[in-house]
């Protein structure tokens, strides 16, 4: 999610390391989790993000130890030969227990943290299936690397075959479903914000290093259930990283990415505060055929809620189909779930999942598939 990929962090991870005087002690299904968490928090050691720099491939690709936190988030829509579709998302998410590693006798200790998520969406078998992992980076459970990159929690992983981030194989499997991708890139990769450096408040270091690769042609095998489908489609991987990032009077975050039927791709994320108004911090991107970024603002996008679903499970009430206009491009698209059905009710509670984008009259004939996160409901 950033908040642009939020991270709906599990505090419970925390119990996986050692003790941190950054814990923070949430409930079971807490909504309001990921909020919190990611709000300003004094300065302890940790890296903070406070302007712009070059992004430095392969390196960046790997993990930042030095800061608070950072992922890894991969999405998509896919299809299979006989035309059924499906979503996927896969979430590597790290987090510093420490600033710096205590020396430990146990090899079993480390100050790093990691958690997945896995959740698959399958529309013609009307069912929407989600998983988590948790591990801690020591004795080869979970971490990244270079030359190749790896980023793995035991058997979930994300693999390069060689020195180049792509192609990329994303692995993960569980009882209730499995994904086997190969991602190449059909768009180079684009920094959001201010040349990668994506302010979300105007306190001083609440930011991300933020970049995205926004169109990734994919192929591979997906199971959900028992039903398994050879499938074709694309993806969008979101990279961010950083200490901190929400200001006090956020209460969430809605998200959009699409994928336009004429080639160019949108991403756009609005911050809420706690009184409902959009926050000024809020922004998005439009990515062109060749790759070049135009930064939207928040005025720049309006939305308005059009349906809502409400979870039996969990009685959460999340507003699922949209208008979404930027009309300064003269674009404008009604979006719904592929199933309203798409809420991770895990050690965090949150809705993700997979989108259809229908053009208005403002933008007949492109049309477009993406994803959307909802947090804070």
């Amino acid at each position: 999610m950033t908040m642009p990929r939020l991270i709906p962090l599990s505090i419970g991870i925390l119990l996986i390391g050692a003790c941190s005087s950054d814990s923070l002690e949430v409930g079971d299904n807490d909504q309001n989790a990921a909020t919190r968490f990611l709000t300003g928090v004094a300065d302890s050691g940790y890296a903070r993000v406070t302007d712009s720099r070059p992004f430095d491939f392969p390196r960046d690709h790997a993990s930042h130890p030095e800061y608070r936190s950072e992922w890894w988030y991969f999405t998509g829509n896919l299809e299979s030969e006989q035309g059924d579709r499906y979503g996927f998302e896969l979430t590597f998410f790290r987090f510093a227990l420490a600033p710096a590693a205590v020396e430990r006798r146990s090899e079993w200790g480390t100050h790093q943290a990691w958690m997945a998520h896995l959740s698959l969406t399958d529309e013609e078998q009307n069912r929407f299936i989600a998983a988590e992992r948790f591990s801690r980076e020591a004795l080869g459970l979970a971490g990244s690397s270079l030359g190749p990159f790896t980023l793995r929690i035991e058997d979930w992983s994300a693999e390069s075959g060689g020195s180049e981030l792509f192609p990329l194989r994303l692995r993960a499997t569980d009882e209730a479903g499995e994904i086997d991708l190969t991602l190449v890139p059909l768009k180079g990769p684009v920094a959001q914000g201010d040349g990668g450096f994506d302010r979300k408040g105007p306190e001083e270091g609440n930011a991300s290093h933020y970049y995205s690769f926004t169109r990734l042609r994919t192929e591979g095998r997906i199971r959900v259930g028992g039903r398994e489908a050879a499938v074709t489609g694309l993806a969008w991987m979101d990279r961010e990283w950083g200490t901190s990032a929400l200001s006090d009077d956020l209460e969430g975050w809605d998200w959009f990415s699409l994928q336009l039927s004429d080639g160019r791709d949108l991403m756009y994320y609005r911050l809420r505060t706690n009184t409902g108004e959009t926050s000024p911090f809020s922004g998005g991107s439009i990515v062109d055929l060749e790759g070049n970024r135009a930064a939207l603002a928040a005025e720049d996008v309006s939305l308005q809620i059009l349906d809502y679903w409400q979870s039996g499970a969990t009685g959460s009430r999340y507003p699922v189909s949209w208008t979404l206009s930027v009309p300064t491009w003269q674009l404008s698209f009604e979006i719904r779930p592929l199933l309203p059905q798409q809420e991770l009710d895990l050690a965090v509670r949150y809705w993700e999942g997979a989108i259809i984008a229908e053009g208005t009259s403002l933008s007949p004939g492109v049309n477009g598939r993406g994803y959307l996160e909802l947090t804070g409901y």
